[in-house]
């Protein structure tokens, strides 16, 4: 995996810090990054604990953001691939959290602050008060409503936001950038076996493909609001595009040889930010985009710009 690093302040991230303070949690970690993705069953034979304490760490570590999990299929039914997020985490007693901050710009953008789009049925958008407008009717997508979304879906085409480059204002390079979004398939209803292959265009280049398993509903998310159907869409995984020197890196595995130079950033005052489905995609299984008040995480779209 790329090297990826995490700081934790004393006194912040407490679920990051409770996730690290058991042995076996952290011998996980150590094994994930040394090894790569593995299942539980693998991971537990490996260190010789036995298959709960591992499938409850695991838990803890997805938990805290540390761990990210997908089902995959198994000889029989489906089983769950594991794998660490952060190669490196170092906790800071500093005083100050503003100078750790000075090297990282970091811009979270509503999930309905698209600037323009393109989609097809079935497809929607939804507050945390109540769904906007009616349902599968694409031309809606362009109503001012669509700012007060935490929730976006649609099963084919695109959405795309338009990001301040914060780094030419400030006049730094950038070393690396960023994205951060919580994202699952699209089938009316739900079903965890529904692959779609969601891309990522950043100023019009497209740097990866993650392919969703499917859209999840099995349990409410933990920040989607209690009045939203349990048939519905409830949560999705948190996937981070990273795109530097060396190439694009999904969650630290290797997405395509688009690096930084091949995106022009100094050129464009803003970053435009797509998310969609590819017309060749080989899974049109739809997407949806969970931003604050919805899914497991409770925030939007996130850019963070290294400089």
């Amino acid at each position: 995996m790329e090297r990826s690093f995490l700081t934790i302040a004393a006194g912040e991230n407490n679920d990051a810090l409770r996730a690290l303070s058991a042995p076996a949690r952290v011998e996980i970690l150590r094994l994930l990054c040394a090894k790569g993705p593995m299942n539980i069953n693998d991971i537990a034979r490996t260190l010789s604990l036995p298959q709960s304490t591992v499938a409850t760490g695991i838990q803890i570590l997805e938990d805290a953001r540390l761990v990210d999990s997908q089902l995959a299929k198994a000889r029989k039914g489906n089983q769950k691939i594991c794998s660490a997020i952060y190669s490196e985490i170092l906790i800071s007693f500093e005083e100050s959290a503003a100078q750790r901050a000075n090297n990282i710009i970091e811009v979270e953008m509503p999930v309905g602050l698209y600037t323009s789009c393109d989609v097809h049925a079935p497809c929607g958008l939804c507050s945390t008060e109540s769904v906007i407008g009616p349902l599968d009717v694409p031309d809606y997508f362009l109503d001012p409503q669509r700012m007060q979304a935490g929730l976006v879906w649609f099963g084919r085409g695109y959405v795309e936001y338009k990001f301040p480059n914060n780094a030419k204002v400030l006049n730094k390079d950038i070393r690396a950038i960023e994205f951060s979004l919580e994202l699952s398939s699209e089938v009316p209803g739900t079903n965890p076996d529904w692959p779609s292959d969601i891309t990522l265009w950043v100023n019009g280049m497209a740097i990866g493909t993650w392919t969703s398993p499917g859209d999840y509903g099995d349990k409410r998310g933990a920040f989607t609001p209690a009045w939203w159907k349990l048939e519905g869409s409830q949560y999705g995984m948190m996937k981070t595009w990273r795109i530097s020197t060396r190439g694009t890196f999904i969650d630290g595995v290797a997405a395509s040889n688009v690096t930084l130079s091949d995106l022009a950033l100094a050129q464009h005052s803003s970053i435009r930010l797509r998310v969609g489905i590819a017309e060749n995609a080989g899974h049109t299984g739809g997407v949806n985009i969970f931003g604050r008040g919805f899914g497991n995480h409770g925030r939007d779209i996130i850019m963070r710009l290294h400089v």
